[in-house]
């Protein structure tokens, strides 16, 4: 396995030439540099590419090596973290990437918005051996006109060699009771057997650390992520003056776009007992609001995996999300009469939806104390570490090697 990660610069003439050739040399790196002290070769290799930004990589496999008798058992693999982001640009820039003019119907793609353009997501899918997405959700939509951003159909046609595995999460960093974000100021560790004390000290921590009333009864709301379109914080707008008449407490943490960040800063002012708005990112606070609050919220209008839905079971927080992706995948709606579900789901990004969804998960938290404790529980006791998505690459990738 040789992994290629997503190069940092953006689509340009000059700087694509120099990335082509990076990347046509990456391709002949295991045959010289001795990985685990032996040089590849030609045998068991699989290249790893990362969306668009390597999904040039499988075409070169094709165009430079096997077209000419080399590299026959090698294989490749593309992930798709976000479909949105394909490596678009005129007809004219295929000029730019070196390949054989009969290689060109390999990126043409048309589409009502762009027209007929050069893309390089829609030339890697094509030419890829196995391709991945970050969650079963976002694998269906992908086969969607609407989740496939234009390239459904060239997904639909390679449907055979799709797969679906949701994320893992690191263990060590995002783990209640070793982490290091949760040792001073008042907050403190906690694990699966202690979360009936450490939790509301954690939260009391806080509240405080905010400057908001300290009750432990009040139910503690948060949000974490970009301040954006696709995260859905329009919809949390919409759904805060009912949340206001609720008696909750809401602390909001991203950065984003400007119109939202002043919004935070007014929904602050206009509320301040009860609202925080942390325009900006920290990487400790967005420990200590998961370790802190009661329930997350993430109304996704489209979500490929998301990770801090998995953060928030692993620390006792409860999810409220928007059915779509790998948050349809990880978040089953509680189930009162069974006593099973790790959170709510509400199925559009609609703020009345939202709010359905929240007033059922703020209705069990405060009368149905036991249930509530059962859905931390169950949140906690998961294994959300790679050690089984591992398992599930390595599945495809011995597929991409012998299932040709």
């Amino acid at each position: 396995m040789f992994l290629v990660e997503n190069n940092p610069f953006p689509f340009g003439h000059l700087i694509l030439s120099s990335v082509i050739n990076w990347k046509v040399g990456d391709l002949q790196v295991p045959w010289h540099v001795p990985c685990g002290g032996v040089c590849y070769g030609d045998g068991n290799l699989v290249f790893i590419a990362n969306d668009w930004h390597t999904a040039l990589l499988p075409v070169y496999l094709k165009a430079y090596y096997r077209d000419n008798g080399l590299m026959k058992y090698t294989r490749s693999m593309l992930v798709i973290h976000n479909i949105a982001h394909q490596g678009r640009g005129p007809v004219e820039d295929f000029v730019y990437v070196g390949l054989p003019e009969h290689y060109l119907d390999l990126f043409k793609l048309y589409d009502p918005v762009g027209g007929e353009h050069f893309n390089i997501f829609a030339g890697g899918l094509k030419a890829a051996d196995r391709v991945v997405t970050v969650s079963h959700g976002y694998s269906w939509e992908l086969r969607t006109s609407e989740g496939g951003w234009g390239l459904h159909n060239i997904i639909n046609e390679n449907d055979w060699k799709f797969s679906g595995i949701v994320n893992g999460i690191d263990t060590k960093e995002w783990n209640p009771q070793h982490d290091v974000h949760l040792t001073s100021d008042g907050y403190t560790n906690y694990s699966l057997e202690t979360i009936h004390t450490g939790k509301p000290q954690c939260k009391a921590a806080l509240q405080k650390e905010l400057g908001l009333p300290v009750r432990e009864d009040v139910p503690l709301i948060g949000f974490i992520g970009r301040l954006d379109h696709q995260k859905g914080v329009d919809i949390i707008a919409e759904a805060i003056p009912w949340m206001m008449g609720q008696d909750v407490q809401l602390v909001m943490l991203g950065t984003g776009r400007p119109d939202l960040e002043e919004m935070l800063r007014n929904f602050e002012n206009q509320h301040q007992d009860k609202v925080r708005g942390w325009v900006g990112f920290s990487v400790k606070t967005a420990h200590r609001i998961t370790a802190g609050v009661d329930i997350l919220l993430m109304p996704s209008r489209f979500e490929p995996c998301g990770l801090n839905q998995l953060y928030a079971m692993s620390y006792g927080t409860i999810p409220v999300v928007h059915a779509v992706g790998g948050l349809r995948d990880t978040v089953q709606s509680f189930d009162p009469f069974n006593e099973s579900g790790l959170g709510w789901t509400f199925d559009s990004a609609e703020a009345g939806k939202l709010i359905h969804a929240l007033g059922n998960c703020l209705w069990t938290y405060r009368e149905y104390k036991k249930s509530w404790e059962g859905l931390q529980r169950r949140g906690m006791a998961q294994d959300l570490s790679w050690d089984n998505a591992a398992q599930k690459y390595e599945e495809v990738l011995v597929a991409a090697k012998y299932q040709w």
